[in-house]
């Protein structure tokens, strides 16, 4: 009796453990906000680094180590000629550029710092967002607007690159 039930327990163990699998979950997190009284965007990006140092290496065919003793300065600024390239505003129609500030590390994210001055009035803020979509199609990037009014969200996923926020 005892070597049924331990092949029945080894059986359902067996049985468990084929029936989980482990899946990623890609999302990156983006705070815009505008302050009125600075006449500026403030821009706060969360990325997993170890997904933005493959999509580095998938794009620009360079080994990157973002967030380890191993990162370079070229390192760097590649991640923010990446971010440039994949992370553009638009206020009242007209591309702006964003002003990289500093990074940080939080564990596994990368917490990076962006700004844009001399925005007096905002009619119109369009967002184009596609950080890591170019690596991987699962990839899920949500963007909160803070400062317009009520806070608004907006979810960018490999078809939807694109937001207009209208005041």
């Amino acid at each position: 009796m005892k070597k049924i039930t331990l092949y029945f327990l080894t059986a359902l163990f067996l049985l468990a453990l084929t029936s989980f699998n482990a899946h990623k979950f890609y999302m990156g997190i983006y705070q815009v906000n505008y302050a009125p009284e600075k006449k500026m965007l403030q821009i706060t990006t969360r990325i997993f680094v170890d997904d933005l140092n493959k999509a580095l290496e998938k794009k620009y065919k360079k080994v990157t180590h973002l967030g380890t003793v191993k990162e370079t300065n070229e390192d760097v600024l590649l991640m923010q000629k990446y971010l440039a390239e994949k992370f553009r505003i638009k206020v009242n129609g007209t591309a702006v550029t964003m002003n990289y500030l500093s990074r940080e590390m939080e564990s596994d994210v990368v917490i990076c710092y962006l700004n844009v001055r001399g925005i007096s009035k905002i009619k119109s803020l369009e967002t184009y967002n596609a950080v890591l979509l170019d690596w991987d199609s699962e990839q899920q990037n949500i963007t909160h607007f803070t400062g317009f009014g009520d806070k608004e969200s907006f979810l960018f996923t490999e078809s939807a690159t694109n937001h207009v926020l209208k005041l």
